[in-house]
């Protein structure tokens, strides 16, 4: 190469990477939201509070050019913690995330993240109707002193099921207040409604300024979510209530005499962690005794699970903590929320359902679901042509799927078209149809969803039928040159058998992040649920719906969420000294595992019986929960010694507390939950595995309990003692269960062990794994 020409390249390099230079130095950083926990006990005493000291470790790892200013410094901070947790939400680059984590004082520092919503009939399958005087479940009960906070898009304050007529004044401890914005003034909040706050920092922070035409920035809700989840808590009694014609009879809450208080975390970009924490730590500081958080964002080490942290400080106030499994289902091992010390909820049927049919032109008549009611209705005297846009009845496409822009008029114009379910909301992909001129749709399910229904308000008449019937539709249309259908909707239907069936949506075990722990704890109603519903939005929650509703039918488990955070609220206002364990115990042992047939619950992604990975400790039974006759209680040292068996170093032990390790437990099984996992290691010379357990009476004075225990292939069982006799109330007894392995089994095992006195049958799960050696 000539010299000349060398000497020019190195000119335009040596040029470009000054320009370079220049440009990334006048670059602001990127800062993104980080979660800074703090060991509050390492405050120097030059300090006056927690805050300034906060502050103080904040500024002093900000880039040079910015550690003088004060002003930058008041904008990084965002959010700072000081009740269920301890530290600051600050806006930082990622060296400055990195520098601060090396600070004496600070616990960690993680990055901000964004959570997920996990989107009448209950009470009187639960069993909490008739309400009369001589009920456990009277209004005389003093459920008008227990407080929910609710997590989720805020509250519509107008719905009846907020009103407050009757209900005494607002309990002395209550501490919150009512936030005003747009839409939201003092006088929505009332004796039902005792506060309400919105959190939004975290959010702006990430996704910009909320445009206040779109969403309200307060905590009215405009998404309905919230108060859907509210209501089906603590909803004062509703008569006629009803969703177009659907599902009509009295709504009300689990906890009708229970206050509310609403927490507005998630906006239409989702829910970020540092508004949900800041949530938390408000809630406990106001003096809410019961927390309900149908949301979640996969599963952390328990260190790095701000969640998780928050819920443990909670606990530890004495605040029962209630959140949703997920709606993973039916892949194993789906679950979110898992800490021992959260009560992990999953989703089951009512007996309740809302039949519709296609029938085909070859007379053939096909069963589904469907919540349509509207002016698109179909003759069900005439056929109308049927269109699958799929050239077999099993390959998905984007048309096969009726995404946006995806059908062609000519070809659906006048048909009912069959839509496989799949990537756009089901409700969306009738709009669809309908902008195509389709008159009708089928929504097929897939292997993901198998045969399992849900019923959704759609915006033209639409049937959904299980996998099964849907390739049998599907192969029709593509067969027949002249293939017809008419769809017909039979209304609301009850007592249905089999019920309760485990969704198949519903998030399920195995608990990888502690084996030991059995998760999910219990299933409660999240299928086709009725509750109040927001004067903003459709009921199919589409921006083209121009229908209002006062109610409307969701499914998901941040529907079976409420439902236990409900009745917990029932289960505290009537035993106010019982711990959130306690309660927690007393909603597990006292679940069901058989349905209305007396078989096995089913699962309804497979058709087969569930297990204890599905369904938990079984299905909540509200009347038992209320009297237990025997709880498995723990304290928050107790839930601190678990963590003390999870290799987890001393400074993340104390992002949970600054409690030392008394090393009491042998292993992650002797936790004194009220759910059995055992585990045998790959290593074969552990062939005897022995955990413990200690039961409370909070039943009758003198009482005598028997145990029995299940069979199991794989392993023998032992229980000493095998009898617990009782002289007083709060007693305390232990026992212990040697499990000794005879063949080691590919697969899980499960079962039960049950004490019973005659009156009271207290049944814990058990789950035996073997580990294969490699």
């Amino acid at each position: 190469m000539p010299e000349s020409t060398t000497k020019w390249l190195l000119l335009i390099l040596t040029s470009c990477l000054a320009f370079s230079f220049v440009l990334s130095a006048n670059k602001p950083l990127t800062r993104k939201t980080y979660i800074v926990q703090m060991d509050r006990s390492a405050m120097p005493e030059q300090f006056i509070d927690q805050v300034q000291w906060y502050s103080s470790k904040v500024q002093s790892v900000l880039s040079e050019s910015k550690t003088s200013d004060s002003v930058d410094n008041e904008e990084r901070i965002v959010y700072s913690y000081q009740t269920a947790f301890h530290g600051v939400a600050a806006k930082l680059s990622e060296e400055e995330a990195q520098r601060l984590e090396q600070e004496d004082g600070v616990l960690a520092v993680f990055q901000d993240t964004v959570y997920q919503l996990h989107t009448t009939r209950s009470p009187m399958f639960l069993r909490l109707e008739p309400e009369t005087s001589t009920t456990a479940w009277s209004p005389n009960v003093a459920s008008h002193d227990v407080i929910v906070g609710v997590l989720d898009t805020g509250i519509w304050p107008e719905s009846a099921s907020f009103n407050d007529t009757g209900m005494l004044p607002v309990p002395v401890h209550w501490k919150g207040t009512c936030e005003t914005g747009r839409g939201f003034e003092k006088h929505h909040c009332n004796r039902k409604i005792v506060g309400a706050r919105v959190f939004y920092k975290g959010y702006e922070a990430a996704s910009g300024v909320i445009n206040e035409h779109d969403e309200y920035k307060s905590p009215r809700d405009q998404d309905g979510h919230g108060t859907h989840t509210a209501a089906t808590v603590a909803g004062s009694k509703v008569h006629g209530a009803n969703l177009l014609g659907y599902a009509y009879g009295t709504a009300r809450g689990m906890a009708p005499g229970a206050r509310i208080a609403a927490y507005k975390v998630c906006w239409t970009g989702g829910c970020f962690s540092s508004d949900i924490l800041s949530a938390v730590d408000k809630a406990v500081a106001d003096g809410v005794n019961v927390l309900s958080i149908s949301l979640g964002g996969g599963v952390s080490s328990y260190n790095r699970d701000s969640l998780s942290i928050a819920a443990f400080g909670a606990t530890e106030k004495g605040v029962f903590v209630s959140c949703s499994a997920g709606n993973g289902g039916p892949d194993p091992a789906s679950l979110t929320n898992v800490s021992p010390w959260i009560t992990t909820v999953g989703a089951s049927t009512l007996d309740r359902d809302f039949p519709a049919t296609v029938k085909l032109g070859t007379s053939r008549v096909v069963k589904g679901v469907s919540l349509y009611k509207g002016r698109r209705n179909l003759s069900t005297e005439r056929q109308y042509p049927l269109v699958y846009m799929g050239s077999n009845s099993s390959s998905l496409d984007q048309s096969t799927l009726c995404l946006e822009g995806t059908l062609n008029p000519r070809t659906v114009a006048g048909k009912i078209v069959i839509c496989d379910r799949g990537i756009s909301p089901r409700v969306q992909k009738g709009q669809v149809v309908k902008d195509a001129g389709g008159v009708g749709m089928i929504l097929a399910n897939t292997a993901a969803n198998g045969e399992e229904l849900v019923a959704d308000c759609h915006l033209l008449p639409t049937v959904a039928v299980g996998e099964k019937e849907g390739k049998l539709i599907k192969q029709y249309a593509i067969s027949s040159r002249n293939s017809s259908a008419s769809l017909r909707f039979l209304g609301t239907r009850l007592r249905i058998k089999p019920s309760p069936v485990v969704a198949a949506f519903s998030s399920r075990g195995p608990n990888f992040l502690s084996l030991e722990i059995l998760k999910p704890d219990v299933v409660a109603p999240g299928v086709n649920i009725l509750a109040a519903w927001t004067g903003d939005m459709g009921p199919s929650s589409l921006s083209t719906d121009r229908r209002r509703v006062n109610f409307n039918i969701l499914s998901g488990t941040s529907m079976s969420c409420p439902h236990v955070s409900g009745v917990a609220a029932l289960i505290k206002a009537k035993h106010p000294d019982w711990s959130p364990a306690a309660i927690k115990s007393a909603l597990m042992t006292t679940a069901y595992v058989h349905d209305n047939t007396h078989s096995p619950i089913i699962d309804a992604s497979t058709g087969a019986p569930s297990s204890p990975y599905e369904h938990g400790a079984g299905h909540i039974n509200p009347q038992r929960a209320l009297d237990p006759g025997l709880v498995y209680d723990i304290s928050a040292q107790e839930y601190y010694e678990f963590l003390c068996t999870q290799n987890l170093t001393p400074s993340q032990l104390k992002a949970f507390s600054n409690r030392s390790c008394h090393h009491s437990l042998a292993s992650p099984g002797d936790l004194n939950y009220p759910a059995i996992s055992v585990v045998f290691p790959d290593n074969t010379s552990v062939s005897v595995l022995t955990i413990h357990r200690t039961v409370t009476n909070v039943g009758p004075a003198v009482s005598k309990y028997h145990v029995a225990v299940s069979l199991f292939k794989g392993a023998t069982v032992r229980v000493e003692p095998e009898t617990l006799s009782f002289t007083r109330k709060h007693q305390k007894l232990s026992y212990k269960v040697t499990f000794i392995s005879k063949i080691r089994q590919s697969m899980p095992e499960f079962g039960g062990l049950l004490w019973k006195d005659g009156v009271h049958k207290v049944r814990s799960p058990i789950a035996i794994t073997w580990f294969t050696p490699l």
